[in-house]
């Protein structure tokens, strides 16, 4: 499932005088030694976001020339980071938006601040057991007088709003209760994380013990077999608001998608009917 609706992030660097910083918080929580097994058609964002003291850490430019590389592929991004530059991160998440593949993004311990908006980016969202996401205010380091300080506050402004935007739009949730989130520099646990929205489900290897999918994740998941199935996403949409028992047009909170406890049992057959007129022809 391609999340097109999800909207694009402004990008650039409001300030000239800002310097981004990690948060502190993140960093103790951040175990760095947390790593995939897999590494085919993979991007592995596993230190901080844009360059700090220490190193270059992941920028926008070694994301974008690694999705060049894989051409039009499917991509998983396999995150455990503790933020980093929250300009940089929007660049990637725009990146990853873009990206013209699947998007599947595995969060392996944190991914917080700017990782946490690299996350939203993926069509499919992993949580490890255990796994955490955290948002917060952008936040910056920053020198000069009164109405110098004044200026960064407010040039930060649009930045938070965008990414409230990003969380609403992934979650659901309104608007007013994430900036309250973002606030209040909120750890989400992979439980609450599936439960809010944040993500789809466990990482394969805890799926098996973990039973069933949620319906929500169920859905998503269902929305990108028939994208596989070359259903165009008009067609998908129909379906998906026949199943929820809307008419093509009527207001949608979900961008199309149906509640888990909306859809409409005896429409089911239109599933078929959809997948088998896209299906190709085996002789």
């Amino acid at each position: 499932m391609k999340i097109k609706h999800m909207p694009v992030a402004p990008e650039g660097r409001p300030f000239n005088a800002t310097v981004n910083d990690i948060r502190p918080l993140a960093l103790d929580k951040w175990n760095g030694g947390i790593r995939a097994t897999s590494t085919d058609n993979t991007l592995s964002i596993l230190d901080v976001i844009g360059e700090s003291f220490w190193d270059e850490g992941v920028t926008a430019k070694r994301i974008a020339g690694a999705l060049r590389a894989m051409g039009d592929q499917d991509v998983i991004v396999n995150i455990n980071s503790p933020g980093g530059d929250v300009f940089e991160g929007i660049a990637i998440y725009n990146l990853l938006r873009n990206h013209s593949g699947q998007v599947t993004v595995n969060v392996l311990g944190l991914a917080a601040s700017a990782a946490s908006v690299i996350a939203m980016a993926g069509d499919e969202i992993n949580m490890g057991r255990g796994a955490f996401l955290m948002i917060h205010n952008a936040w910056t380091c920053c020198c000069g007088n009164k109405n110098e300080l004044v200026a960064v506050a407010e040039a930060l402004r649009p930045f938070d709003d965008s990414l409230i935007d990003i969380y609403a739009a992934r979650t659901g949730i309104d608007k007013a209760s994430i900036a309250q989130m973002m606030d209040d520099e909120t750890f989400i646990n992979h439980t609450e994380a599936i439960a809010q929205g944040f993500a789809d489900g466990l990482l394969t290897a805890d799926v098996i013990d973990d039973g069933n999918d949620s319906p929500q994740a169920a859905l998503r998941k269902l929305d990108a077999l028939l994208a596989k199935s070359h259903v165009p996403r008009a067609e998908r949409r129909k379906l998906f608001n026949a199943l929820n028992g809307r008419t093509p047009g009527a207001a949608s909170h979900n961008h199309g998608m149906p509640g888990a406890t909306d859809i409409n049992i005896d429409t089911l057959a239109e599933l078929e009917k959809t997948i088998n007129a896209f299906a190709p022809a085996h002789p």
